[in-house]
């Protein structure tokens, strides 16, 4: 691929050379990843010999430790083998909005939008907030981003679906307990022209100003963007950036992931009447609950999976779900 990138022409085709050079550039780190296991296991080869030759205490405490980082980041990758969806090596869009409950639940989608950053910073994932729309009085109407690294959608469609939350509502002015749901849409990146094509005459945009905490004016110019899709209907706005030409950027590129996503559950519907099957909707799922009070829970509905710290899960640690829910599917 290296060499054909290299040939004249290769870039006459624009669009199938940059969808090559991505996959080119996937393939790479999949190399660069398992010769550093085969490097990385040899060494511990060597170690193992040196400490059997010296019997040195401090060398099999060394052995032992980097063995265990070693089988840790091999199951990783042993999970991440199953993730062999079209998509899933792409980075992914997640969308949060909030359900029934009013501040509660805004409230709420904030929080998972921290979770989610959180979860991108610890494991070095690049990360970029496309869009923040923010509620009257705290929290967030809804929430965008974007999360890049090894199979990001992949990992993250296991966190679509509904998640509730149980807490003493810092909002109650008698401190009841209340209960907030949100909605978590993950979506893959679609990469450019090759995945959707969107006609110019088929996008209106319009602007208006954007809001910041607490429904205040933010901006004196209308600078945020609502871009719609006449063909499907589909409205996109992105209101997250004091400059109209980025928001208009962000906009698009959330837009292009809705259309593949459109695209693909169209084909779906259409081989589902072919084979004479029903398709069923997962939207609305309840997939996992967080209790604050009277007790403190999370549990993942679809695994059965339990956590007493939802602390350090929402902190952003919440690969035990993730990695749980991957593993319940490798057998259907």
């Amino acid at each position: 691929m290296e060499r054909e990138a290299g040939a004249p022409g290769y870039w006459d085709d624009h669009h199938a050379a940059q969808r090559n050079m991505q996959q080119l550039g996937r393939l790479k780190n999949t190399v660069t990843l398992w010769r550093d296991f085969q490097s990385r296991s040899r060494n511990l080869t060597e170690l193992t010999d040196l400490a059997d030759a010296e019997d040195d205490a401090s060398l099999e405490e060394q052995l032992e430790a980097e063995a265990k980082d070693l089988a840790r980041d091999l199951s990783r990758e042993e999970i991440g083998l199953t993730l062999s969806g079209p998509y899933d090596e792409r980075p992914a869009l997640v969308s949060i909005h909030p359900g029934v409950g009013g501040t509660d639940s805004q409230d709420w989608a904030e929080m998972l939008l921290q979770m989610y950053s959180r979860w991108a910073e610890t494991g070095k994932r690049p990360m970029e907030v496309l869009d923040l729309s923010y509620g009257e009085d705290a929290g967030l109407r809804s929430a965008t981003l974007e999360v890049g690294g090894s199979h990001a959608f992949g990992y993250l469609n296991a966190e679509q679906g509904v998640h509730r939350l149980v807490r003493l509502s810092p909002f109650d002015p008698n401190h009841l307990r209340h209960t907030s749901f949100a909605n978590v849409e993950v979506l893959p990146t679609a990469e450019g022209e090759a995945d959707v094509s969107i006609r110019p005459e088929d996008i209106k945009m319009d602007t208006f100003r954007s809001s910041g905490p607490g429904g205040q004016n933010v901006q004196k110019v209308a600078s945020a963007v609502r871009l719609t899709h006449l063909p499907t209907g589909t409205v996109v706005t992105c209101q997250n950036e004091r400059s109209q030409y980025q928001n208009r950027e962000f906009a698009m590129r959330i837009l292009r992931a809705k259309l593949l996503n459109l695209q693909n559950e169209q084909r779906a519907e259409e081989v589902a009447k072919l084979r004479g099957e029903r398709v069923t909707p997962e939207w609305g799922n309840q997939i996992r609950s967080y209790v604050l009070h009277p007790y403190k829970s999370v549990k993942d509905h679809r695994t059965n999976l339990q956590s007493t710290n939802p602390d350090a899960v929402l902190d952003g640690d919440i690969d035990q779900f993730i990695e749980a829910y991957l593993m319940s599917k490798v057998g259907e």
